[in-house]
């Protein structure tokens, strides 16, 4: 019993300590292995179950605590389904182990793993903020082969590495090829060209470094915020300067899209860009609207009080230019937050649903990735979304060569949340291969190369402006292209050797 807590804790505190942002993420190549040995030398499945789940409980609240300055309940959630989810992985190793020899079973658990983080970034419950491949968001130069693999790539190397450190240890051996084959991406990264080609685009980048918990929702008006970011970018703003990014809720107070041409905040930025008749403004919005009669209703329109009459709401991306408005509507949305994971089930406990941004419940989403089409064409990434790679692909598909990602972050207040979030940003960057301009309400705003470095972060808490020039791009790696292809194959493979299990169970 003792043994095993210790190598529970063991594998528990390399995982940890091996995360973004301040962590040593080589580290991530030895951690698993306490783990093997727990399942390789325990009895029985209930006592694997019992042990992963130490670890990954450990885990999971070592490097997403931050969650509770929103939520307690979210935390709390977030780390025991987390757990429960990635010990299940485990035990269905271990169980796959006493059917099948030794190689078989490993590879059975490698695919087990993979398609359990595929799952993770398309079902409701998604958090895929702890997928191994995420590891070496604060080392992109060594990560560069991404723009082939995704971070579920990442997770491949990560745990084959893991198998052959363990098997190393218990049979005193070293696997030379083996080994070698997991030194490849290393040299992989020496062939691979980064150059930029595309157009010069200069972008200005707000952060207003407004309080979501004291000031945005409830004691600054829409306008007055609207007017402090303003004030912020004019000194910056020139006729050279073609976009002015601003952060997710931005305009905090609702616009009906119905009429949006006719509200104040719109006619202010309209006023703005009459002095810069070139420059392109990109602010995020809170929007409604409003269904006619004859309208399909989305399955997240909302009734009118004592009206037969519906509505929408949304978390939105504006794109304000000279003569055009687009719209675009957040469409990965937070689980508990925005919406309500498997509502068919779950509909009845949509009132507890965490109110964070000044919209709660279930919001509207568009099938479509949206992009702004201009001197650049930018996709308009809001928060969550620029966590999830294949579905950043859908705007680079659609004709994106520059990527924009609005956010506020101040809800996990000065923590390793933030900075994890920018860091995972240079992995789009990466399997993308776009440039990123960042601009957070409070976090960090920054822009991101190609090659996922990053540039001019701002601090947290600061009130500040910065200006770049990015140069867009617009080939499509070959990630873009064929997306996780790794997490489909190895969700193949799983359910036969599920199935094989079975079939084995029944002889």
């Amino acid at each position: 019993m003792y043994r095993n807590l210790l190598l529970s804790f063991t594998s528990a505190l390399l995982l940890v300590v091996s995360w973004p942002s301040g962590g040593f993420p080589f580290l991530i190549f030895f951690a698993l292995a306490p783990l093997f040995s727990i399942v390789e030398n325990t009895p029985t499945k209930k006592q694997v179950f019992f042990y992963s789940f130490i670890v990954f409980a450990l885990w999971n609240s070592g490097t997403t605590f931050w969650i509770c300055h929103a939520s307690l309940l979210g935390v709390i959630a977030a780390v025991v389904v987390n757990s429960l989810l990635m010990s299940s992985v485990i035990l269905l190793f271990s169980i796959v182990r006493t059917k099948f020899n030794d190689r078989r079973a490993w590879w059975a658990l490698i695919t087990f793993w993979l398609s359990f983080e595929y799952l993770h970034l398309n079902w409701d419950l998604s958090w895929p903020w702890l997928t191994l491949g995420n590891v070496f968001s604060t080392y992109p130069s060594v990560i560069q082969w991404y723009e082939y693999t995704g971070v579920l790539g990442g997770s491949l190397w990560v745990l084959l590495f893991n198998v052959v450190v363990y098997h190393s240890f218990k049979n005193k051996k070293v696997y030379r090829l083996p080994t070698l084959i997991l030194i490849l991406p290393f040299v992989f990264n020496l062939f691979i060209s980064t150059e930029e080609k595309g157009e010069e685009i200069n972008i200005v980048v707000v952060q207003p470094n407004i309080d979501p918990y004291f000031e945005k929702f409830d004691r600054l008006s829409s306008l007055e915020q609207l007017e402090k970011f303003i004030e912020l970018a004019e000194p910056e703003l020139d006729s050279t300067v073609d976009y002015l990014i601003g952060p997710e809720t931005a305009i905090v107070d609702g616009l009906w899209e119905n009429k949006i041409e006719y509200t104040t905040e719109l006619i202010r930025l309209r006023k703005l860009i009459e002095k810069y008749p070139d420059l392109t403004i990109i602010v995020g919005a809170s929007t409604y609207k409003a269904y006619d009669s004859n309208e399909n209703l989305s399955s997240t329109a909302r009734k009118f009080i004592n009206s037969e009459s519906y509505y929408d709401v949304y978390n939105s991306a504006l794109c304000i230019s000279k003569d055009d408005l687009s719209i675009y509507h957040k469409s990965k949305l937070v689980q508990g937050v925005e919406f309500t994971p498997f509502s068919f089930l779950l509909e009845k406990l949509e009132f507890l649903t965490i109110d964070l941004g000044g919209i709660s419940g279930s919001l509207g989403t568009q099938d479509y990735r949206e992009v702004f089409a201009g001197k650049a064409n930018v996709a308009p990434i809001i928060c969550y979304e620029s966590i999830f790679g294949e579905y950043t692909t859908e705007y680079v598909r659609n004709g994106s060569d520059l990527f924009t990602i609005i956010t506020n972050d101040g809800w996990w207040k000065d923590t390793p949340g933030y900075r994890q979030h920018l860091n995972y940003a240079s992995l789009r960057a990466i399997e993308c291969r776009r440039p990123i301009a960042r601009s957070a309400n409070t976090g960090i705003s920054a822009s991101i190369d190609i090659r996922g470095k990053i540039f001019q972060p701002t601090k947290w808490d600061e009130e500040v402006v910065i200006k770049r020039t990015l140069r867009t791009h617009s080939a499509n790696t070959f990630y873009v292209r064929f997306g996780d292809y790794i997490g489909r194959i190895s969700a193949f493979i799983a359910v036969m050797f599920i199935s094989f299990t079975l079939a084995k169970s029944k002889d």
